[in-house]
This record gives C-alpha cells, structure tokens and sequence, in this order.
C-alpha cells in the first residue's frame, strides 16, 4: 500500500493502535498465515493467500484497531480466527466475486471475518452474508471510522 493514501484522520489512528508505516511483522505474518491454511485444509477447501492479504497481515497483524469513539468496537487483525465452515464459505463468496480471498482478521462485535481479495479489495463474512468493506486498506479504515454502512457483496458478483 502507499501509505501517502492515508488520510491524517486514518494515519494518526492507525498510530495510536501502535502502527507504523514501517512496520513489518516478517515471519511472523507466514506462521499466521501457515495456520489458516492448515486449519482450511483440515476442512477440505484450500485458500490463497493473496499478495494483497500477505501485505496487510504483514502491516497490520497481531493489532487491534479499537474504534476511537466505540471501545467495544475494533478490528482484531488476527487471520488464524474462524469458525466450523468459514474456510468453505469464503471460497463460495471469492466465486462469486471472481477473485480469491484471505482472511487478514475479524471485527470484534459481531465476528465477522475480514478478507483481502487479489485486487487489495476489503470484503467482510458475517453470518447475514458477505460485505464489501473498502477499495482498498485506507477506504476501508476511512469508512470503518466514519461508520459507512458496508455494501452487500452481491453488487460486485461477477
């Protein structure tokens, strides 16, 4: 990502929850990654790492991005979260949008997971379906600050 796409708004945000646009959190974001893999493939569905999803686990893993004005909400960037079936119905929504998806995280509410498609694209899976979150990482942390309303992922089906 270029960080200079960053509003100040988003940039000093993303510094109080200990990010920098610097930091790299190496081997560790392939032992994550390895996890998610292994759990996947213990269901029978094999997942892709995206390029743009390796890139984000390795920016933002391991942090909780807390809403500055909602504690309780945040985003867990954690991609070795899931649950029974996730791993099968994140294969079906990347289908249907044509393109592969990854898990960076999930959002701490309501526990939706968090995914990266090949174009850097954010897209969420919550238990009502699959959202679109953002074009990339600097809009969707714009519109998680803003509280935007994600898109119905059925609008970028393909």
């Amino acid at each position: 990502m270029n960080h200079e796409q960053l509003t100040p708004e988003v940039r000093n945000w993303l510094t109080a929850c200990d990010w920098s646009p610097s930091r790299d959190i190496g081997d560790l974001a392939e032992e994550l990654i390895q996890i998610r893999l292994k759990d996947a493939e213990q269901h029978g569905v094999t997942l892709v790492p995206t390029p743009q999803a390796v890139r984000a686990i390795r920016s933002y893993g391991n942090l909780r991005l807390v809403h500055p004005t909602d504690r309780e909400s945040a985003w867990v960037m954690n991609p070795t979260f899931g649950y029974d079936g996730d791993a099968a119905l994140i294969k079906e929504l990347a289908f249907e949008l044509g393109t592969e998806l990854f898990p960076i995280g999930y959002e701490s509410l309501e526990y939706g997971i968090i995914l990266v498609d090949e174009q850097g694209r954010f897209f969420a899976l919550h238990h009502t379906g699959g959202y679109y979150m953002g074009a990339n990482d600097a809009d969707a942390f714009s519109r998680f600050l803003i509280g935007a309303t994600p898109l119905d992922a059925e609008d970028f089906f393909v």
